[in-house]
């Protein structure tokens, strides 16, 4: 989800390859039988023969091999379960089976595949593999990373659902993009790591508004120290402001957070901007009583008028996006995109809402 519009660079597809390439790529494609998405795949091909006509590196070239390479794995892995809503743990590698974190990390993810969620995890030692314990071999997929002192995956993740990526970033685009939700169990560094950027794609727009659970081992104050950090240092500073850990849930409680993770999509669907307008799609739709008290309470929020209730707007139809569920379309202030979890909190509320209860089907992020 983008939030705002900015002028980039980019080469067309002239600028990439000569027309007469061009042409050969688009008789490859039909020999091929590539009927879908025909615009996008030639240019991706047209990419990679541009990268040769760049004289790139052979270093770039590998990078950039290797990462479409794997992209295209991790897709192929992800899509028989595209509709099944599929929940993130990250935490240390290094905890050990019977510690506290390593059972809770058992905990939450078994509570959540009963609840009919997959689990995916980072396929390694430790919180990984009690996540994949947890949830069964049935309900979890690994994306793990290849490291000269990585073990092999974890036994718990099934032959045929782990993928193992060489890059980094390659591995945390599937670890997030494929997820409905998030739980962070105590970790180190790469847990952090994984951490911030989350909070930075959502904090900047770049991510869509997904429960994020902080979870902690029972009794213990890791999270609690963050948060302690983040507002005495980073709100002190002036570099966060108050909002941006609304998005947030601290918790040493598997029932809480796996309450978090379901019941963000209990009534809120997805949203979408269209021009300057937000459209919040929803799984029921809100009375006339129930927007008046939303104008009320959230109007500091949007950039002019108040929320209205409608069907979808003339993009939506012509992209057929979830054409089905009712709506809120309001302009919201794009400044205040960290408020955002404390209007989907308040829309999950709504005595409209239905209950939260059983498996859901969501959309793919």
């Amino acid at each position: 989800m983008a939030v705002a519009v900015c002028e980039a660079w980019t080469m067309t597809d002239s600028e990439v390859v000569a027309p007469g390439i061009s042409e050969e790529i688009a008789a490859i494609l039909a020999e091929a039988g590539i009927t879908e998405n025909k615009g996008l795949v030639k240019r991706i091909l047209a990419t990679g023969i541009g990268l040769g006509a760049d004289r790139a590196s052979r270093l770039d070239l590998k990078i950039a091999s290797s990462a479409l390479t794997e992209m295209r794995a991790a897709f192929s892995l992800f899509a028989p379960f595209a509709r099944t809503p599929k929940v993130t743990i990250f935490g240390s590698a290094r905890a050990r089976p019977g510690s506290a974190a390593y059972e809770q990390a058992r905990k939450i993810s078994g509570a959540l595949a009963e609840r009919g969620w997959m689990v995916v995890t980072g396929a390694g030692p430790g919180i990984m593999q009690a996540a994949a314990e947890g949830a069964g071999p049935d309900s979890s997929l690994g994306v793990s990373i290849r490291l000269p002192f990585e073990e092999k995956p974890n036994s718990s993740i099934e032959l045929g659902r782990n993928v193992a990526m060489k890059y980094f970033f390659t591995r945390k685009l599937m670890l997030v993009k494929e997820s409905h939700g998030f739980v962070y169990v105590p970790g180190g560094f790469g847990t952090l790591d994984e951490l911030f950027e989350l909070l930075t794609l959502q904090q900047t727009g770049k991510s869509e508004p997904t429960p994020i659970v902080l979870l902690d081992e029972p009794g213990g104050r890791l999270w609690e120290g963050l948060r302690t950090f983040a507002d005495e240092q980073l709100l002190a500073a002036g570099v966060i402001s108050p909002e941006d850990f609304d998005r947030v849930l601290l918790t040493d409680s598997v029932r809480v957070a796996a309450d978090e993770i379901t019941g963000f999509w209990r009534n809120y669907d997805s949203l979408r901007w269209v021009g300057d307008r937000l459209v919040l799609r929803l799984r029921a739709e809100p009375t006339d009583a129930e927007i008046a008290d939303l104008d009320a309470r959230f109007g500091d929020l949007l950039a002019s008028g108040g929320f209205r209730s409608r069907g979808p707007l003339r993009r939506e139809i012509d992209d057929d996006d979830r054409l089905d569920l009712p709506r809120l379309v309001c302009r919201y202030d794009p400044f205040q995109v960290g408020s955002l979890y404390r209007l989907i909190r308040a829309l999950n509320a709504l005595d409209s809402a239905p209950p939260a209860s059983g498996p859901q089907q969501l959309r793919r992020p």
